[in-house]
């Protein structure tokens, strides 16, 4: 069948700037302003929290300690009546004791940091619109970008923090900055491609692009990282407000609702109700093939998502130290890296609930969409995870620093 067809150009008033317009329109952007009120009035409330320990409960526990107008026969009598209280006051000679693996914790630290300054910098350029859909892969090139560059702060927060905790390894420390978080990537990554390779698919990265990443973890990031750990151990160890006793104290049985099991999923259930429904667009934009350009939405749920998870790890700190629970290190850190685990369970749903039966039984669409979803998990994990951790020391620091036990 012989056929012809015409084509007939008509000059549009569109500027060249703006010809994406039409298909980046926000038609739902009643929904999106809902979840950041919903996220607002979660926010106010773990604020209020926040403030009422800082004001009404900490404020008098400083006034009473740092009195100064007393004569000797009241302070000996008020040291006393200290001995005989409970609370955050009576663990100040262990609440800076390090924690167990304090190597691993400066390391998953330092890389929290890393992931932060990245995802700082990929918003705000996103926001500014540099990143603009009609250049394909952008965003993913500079998520990878800014995480190379920003190995220094990793290297300097990680230093810090072991030279804190006593760590004498500094090399294995650093070495393990660098390579624990990029190669568990690496290799959930190159795990699922193996399954497209197998499968034949075009979705597979050759192998020229794997030689790539290589070379930009162990050309560019490897060296940030060990340059901003020399910078950190240059530096003076942190000053930390009470000194450490040299015998552990007895850490007394904990109401059951302060337990792991109960502490830690509502520790990440606060934070992941702010952001499931932005959740909803980002997986949708990723799987289904929309256009996802709201950036400003998305900024401003991470602010809120990085302010929640900070007062819900300071709350839940405080009430574990008032009940003389003084090791705080790691479960600060997991309290906020708990969110991970709610933003993987509704990603495993969303597959089972939208996803074609076919795709369900198909293990490259399988095994690509949950290991993906895996790596994004674990960078929120220890993203979220660094947020609760420094969020508490900075909290611990500061109450304990106000009050003169020592």
């Amino acid at each position: 069948v012989i056929w012809t067809y015409d084509v007939e150009w008509v000059e549009s008033d569109v500027k060249w700037a703006s010809r994406w317009d039409v298909y980046l329109q926000l038609t739902d952007d009643r929904i999106h302003w809902f979840a950041i009120v919903n996220s607002l009035v979660i926010l106010i409330f773990l604020t209020g929290i926040v403030g009422l320990i800082m004001t009404r409960i900490l404020r008098k526990d400083f006034a009473r300690y740092n009195e100064t107008a007393l004569s000797t026969e009241e302070r000996e009598e008020m040291a006393r009546d200290m001995r005989e209280e409970t609370g955050w006051k009576l663990v100040y000679g262990d609440v800076f004791r390090p924690p167990p693996y304090p190597r691993v914790l400066a390391v998953y630290a330092g890389t929290g940091m890393q992931l932060f300054v990245m995802t700082f910098f990929t918003l705000l350029f996103a926001t500014l619109g540099f990143l603009s859909p009609a250049n394909r892969g952008a965003l993913l090139s500079s998520v990878l970008l800014f995480f190379v560059l920003m190995g220094a702060p990793a290297g300097y927060s990680a230093a810090r923090l072991s030279k804190l905790m006593k760590e004498e390894n500094h090399y294995k420390t650093t070495m393990m900055t660098a390579t624990l978080f990029p190669g568990a990537c690496f290799l959930m990554f190159f795990s699922v491609n193996l399954v497209a390779w197998y499968q034949q698919s075009s979705t597979a990265v050759p192998f020229g692009t794997l030689v790539v990443l290589c070379l930009l973890w162990f050309g560019v990031s490897l060296p940030m990282v060990f340059f901003g750990a020399y910078m950190g151990y240059k530096k003076d160890v942190i000053e930390v407000p009470c000194k450490t006793s040299p015998i552990p104290r007895q850490i007394p049985p904990l109401p059951w609702y302060l337990g792991l099991m109960v502490a830690l999923p509502v520790g990440g259930l606060l934070p992941f109700g702010a952001v499931f429904v932005e959740m909803f667009f980002i997986i949708s934009s990723i799987w289904q093939h929309r256009f996802y350009y709201m950036f400003g939405f998305l900024a401003l749920v991470f602010l809120i998502l990085v302010v929640t998870c900070a007062e819900m790890s300071i709350v839940l700190c405080y009430l574990h130290l008032c009940a003389e629970e003084y090791r705080w290190w790691w479960r600060s850190f997991f309290t906020g890296g708990a969110t991970a685990v709610y933003i993987f369970l509704y990603g495993s749903y969303h597959f089972l609930a939208r996803a074609h039966p076919s795709a369900q039984m198909d293990m490259l669409s399988t095994s690509v969409y949950f290991g993906y979803l895996l790596i994004f998990s674990y960078a929120i994990f220890v993203l979220m995870g660094y947020v609760g951790f420094i969020s508490c020391f900075m909290f611990i620091k500061k109450i304990y620093a106000s009050i003169k036990i020592d």
